[in-house]
């Protein structure tokens, strides 16, 4: 394709040299600038609001205010934890929004645009009406506009109209923001920015490359909504019992208020919001941009990793090792053949960089037209007036199957290096039928350095059972060998994507048995990861260049690097600025520890909620006193729940996050709270046949019951155990002992335990009900296969 003259420039500005500052102002002013977000993300006061005004904030907030009114002060200490709650969610989750936003600007593509002559980098947001854009391979279309210049230009707008073919675009072209760059260079005029763009009409609220998906807050939804419709009918029918027979009112709404506090998982809602906080914090600190929340979810359940051989592997840059001469070619021509072909192209890739670096004086051939790289095609090239043709690729690709030259490349590809073939075309470049007939000329052997940090990324995987696939557009041997340098499991038998059948269904199969795969195309690696997704298993495709584009919209979680094409990080949930492959396991075990972290955190918030509201139940049925006051209650979660959830929902944990989280949660939390309301219901009764026993010798019976249950099911949840466990472990044990032995604290809780029977009885039914959630436990690992978690050997 050679070069094409300039159209006309819109609303008279000279497209050299773009608008001017004065010019850049007055469209400001006149809010004709690129207005939109590039992400959405919520305000300090909406995360204040969506802390602070929720259902059961506002449940607790009622009965708080009763209390006030009623006393004594320590029944509403439940009120005051639960602002301190609410206090630490927003600070987490500002202190979150505050990284993201930081690690964005990091990490944002600018375009680069023509003011005053001189071509500068500028935010999305900056990019006025009429501003002149550079583009070239790589680049996203940021506005609509009119092509003024275009340099062999191909664009894809698959995106956008599903249509996976490239563009090819001449001056006088529409280009949409949303597409991207995959060949060529030019430049264009914006004539629609901001919500009058293309993609903002699509969506302007949310980005339409990132609708992922979480299992683990819709679960938690759909809890809440059952709990919620739960709560509701108990309540009315508990606040019926309490006061229908108990002449003293006040001790009667005492009583009310300690049986409706516990039914409200209050803390579960914030836990999880800190979690998945602090895990964008941490993450963070790695130079990790996670574009949205859920991303991390997602990691956390990836059991297989596409990732591509440059960029991941092996360094980003290249260097010149080698160049063979082949039948007597004279090594000047070829020098000057090779300089040509790098300074003919504006955006070179990183091989025609590394041999731009080795050839630094240049040549004077003149071009007469160029045909950019392209992933699909496999090779670049230019024509030269006086110098002929000249094409620079793979040579499995431009030259015919048996040739010994096609057979020496193959061999030294073997060894891990990348070898192109530099030849003469049989016409322009930029004709229909190019390349043509190749003459091979000579054999460029280009060295990749191997990332030193790659055999510990693939180590870890593996020890995660996390499988790794290699697909690049290399050839397949050297990738290969790149490959198995790394002692990846399978690399030695590659598989070259030229011999693999068309379509999802059919490449099932061999994609899931192979590891690495070579002279893949874009097309065929968006089909790849389909063909893994229709498996059933969850894949993550990390990428750099805008080869990787429509694999990394497609796969379940898409992992940028930050030095990658503009439009790679566009489509990415997930984008590592530093670069480093490295990084992807802590992202992985970032996302494991928060999904397995929230789980522990919900057993224990639906078990309280499940043994209050069977609790209320038994004792409406049998028209007793409620056995708690509010203080109580305060007392029991925060030693069995409160405390330790902030522990464990920040602990590390590296299980792999598995689908099923509501049926997993209810398992343990649905038996694990009926035992616990049986048993304290039990205490509770056999305490009140005893007439020797105050009332509040009784409630401490049920109080004791209920702690050493709770305090169970908090020891099982917590396995299995390490130093710092059994320290938690020990330690809420004795801050209850403590909160119920010493005086201050049994006139503050309104605790007796100086009944020995009602007392010795308590234990004896707790024993009862810890030995049941103990084989509740055991048994329901031993059908489902996991007995490993409760300490056995596993088949």
């Amino acid at each position: 394709m050679s070069t094409t003259e300039e159209p006309v420039a819109l609303a008279g500005v000279d497209p050299a040299s773009g608008l001017t500052e004065q010019q850049v102002r007055q469209r400001v002013a006149a809010g004709q600038s690129n207005d939109v977000p590039a992400r959405a993300s919520r305000s300090v006061g909406e995360i204040i609001r969506a802390n602070v005004f929720t259902r059961f904030n506002a449940i607790i907030g009622v009965l708080f205010a009763i209390i006030l009114v009623i006393g004594p002060i320590q029944d509403g200490l439940f009120g005051v934890i639960i602002v301190i709650n609410t206090l630490i969610g927003i600070v987490q989750e500002v202190r979150a929004k505050r990284t993201l936003e930081r690690l964005a600007i990091v990490g944002e593509a600018k375009p680069t645009v023509r003011r005053d002559g001189r071509a500068v980098e500028v935010s999305p947001h900056q990019v006025v009406l009429d501003d002149v854009i550079e583009i070239g391979p790589g680049d996203k279309i940021v506005v609509d506009g009119l092509v003024l210049t275009a340099e062999a230009l191909e664009v894809d707008e698959s995106l956008l109209t599903g249509e996976s073919d490239p563009v090819v675009k001449q001056p006088g072209d529409e280009v949409m923001s949303g597409s991207f760059v995959v060949a060529g260079t030019g430049a264009y005029q914006a004539t629609k920015v901001g919500r009058q763009a293309y993609a903002a009409r699509l969506a302007e609220e949310a980005s339409k490359f990132t609708l992922v998906s979480s299992e683990l807050r819709s679960g938690i939804d759909k809890i809440l909504r059952i709990i919620t419709w739960m709560i509701v009918p108990i309540g009315a029918l508990t606040i019926y019992s309490q006061l229908a027979d108990n002449k003293d009112v006040p001790d009667a709404i005492r009583r009310m208020v300690a049986a409706l506090v516990p039914m409200v998982p209050e803390g579960l809602v914030l836990l999880t919001s800190i979690a998945f906080a602090v895990g964008v914090v941490r993450l963070g600190r790695r130079q990790c941009l996670v574009q949205e929340l859920p991303a991390i979810e997602g990691l956390a359940r990836v059991n297989v990793v596409c990732a591509d051989k440059t960029g991941t592997l092996t360094e980003n840059g290249m260097r010149l090792a080698e160049v063979r001469p082949l039948d007597g070619h004279s090594p000047a021509d070829i020098a000057a053949a090779l300089a040509g072909l790098a300074s003919a192209d504006p955006r070179p890739n990183a091989s025609l960089q590394a041999i731009a670096e080795a050839h630094p004086d240049g040549t004077t051939w003149q071009v007469s037209a160029i045909a950019p790289f392209s992933s699909a095609r496999k090779w670049s090239g230019a024509s030269f007036h006086a110098d002929g043709d000249w094409v620079l690729g793979a040579p499995d690709v431009l030259l015919a199957p048996g040739s010994a030259v096609r057979a020496e490349a193959e061999q030294t590809g073997a060894q891990g290096l990348r070898v192109l073939l530099l030849g003469r075309a049989s016409c322009a470049v930029d004709e229909a039928a190019a390349p043509g007939v190749v003459t091979p000329v000579a054999l460029v052997v280009l060295e990749q350095k191997v990332r030193p940090d790659a055999k510990d990324t693939l180590d870890f995987f593996a020890a995660q059972n996390v499988a790794v696939k290699v697909i690049s557009g290399d050839n397949a041997v050297s990738v290969g060998a790149v490959a198995a340098s790394l002692q990846l499991a399978g690399a030695d038998r590659p598989v070259d994507a030229r011999t693999l059948p068309e379509g999802k269904e059919a490449l099932a199969d061999p994609v899931d048995n192979g590891v690495v795969f070579g002279r893949v195309t874009p097309t065929q690696k968006r089909d790849m990861v389909g063909a893994l997704q229709s498996r059933g298993h969850t894949v993550a495709m990390t990428g750099d260049g805008v080869n990787d584009v429509l694999a990394l919209k497609d796969a379940d979680i898409g992992v940028a690097m930050g030095a990658g094409s503009p439009a790679t990080r566009a489509v990415a949930q997930i984008v590592l600025l530093d670069n480093k492959f490295a990084t992807l396991p802590y992202v992985v075990a970032e996302g494991r520890r928060v999904i397995g972290n929230i789980e522990r955190v919900a057993n224990l918030f639906l078990t309280k909620t499940v043994y209050s509201v069977l609790l209320a139940v038994l004792v409406i049925i049998a028209q007793v006193p409620y056995p708690f006051y509010p203080r109580h209650s305060t007392l029991l979660n925060a030693f069995t729940i409160g405390i330790p959830a902030f522990f464990l929902a920040l602990a590390p944990n590296k299980e792999r996050a598995r689908s099923g989280f509501v049926a997993r949660v209810m398992r343990l939390a649905v038996p694990a709270g009926a035992i616990a309301a049986v048993a304290t219901f039990t205490s509770y009764l056999l305490a009140m046949g005893d007439a020797s026993a105050t009332q509040a010798q009784r409630s401490t019976a049920a109080v004791v019951t209920l702690f050493l249950v709770a305090f169970w099911v908090l020891a099982v949840i917590a396995r299995p155990y390490v130093w710092w466990k059994a320290a938690l472990l020990l330690s809420m044990a004795a801050g209850f002992a403590f909160a119920v032995l010493i005086p201050f604290g049994q006139r503050f809780f309104d605790i007796d335990p100086n009944h020995s029977p009602t007392l010795l009885l308590s234990f004896v039914v707790a024993g009862v009900g810890m030995l049941l959630i103990e084989l509740s436990w055991w048994m329901d690992g031993w059908l489902r296969q996991e007995k490993e978690r409760v300490g056995l050997p596993a088949d």
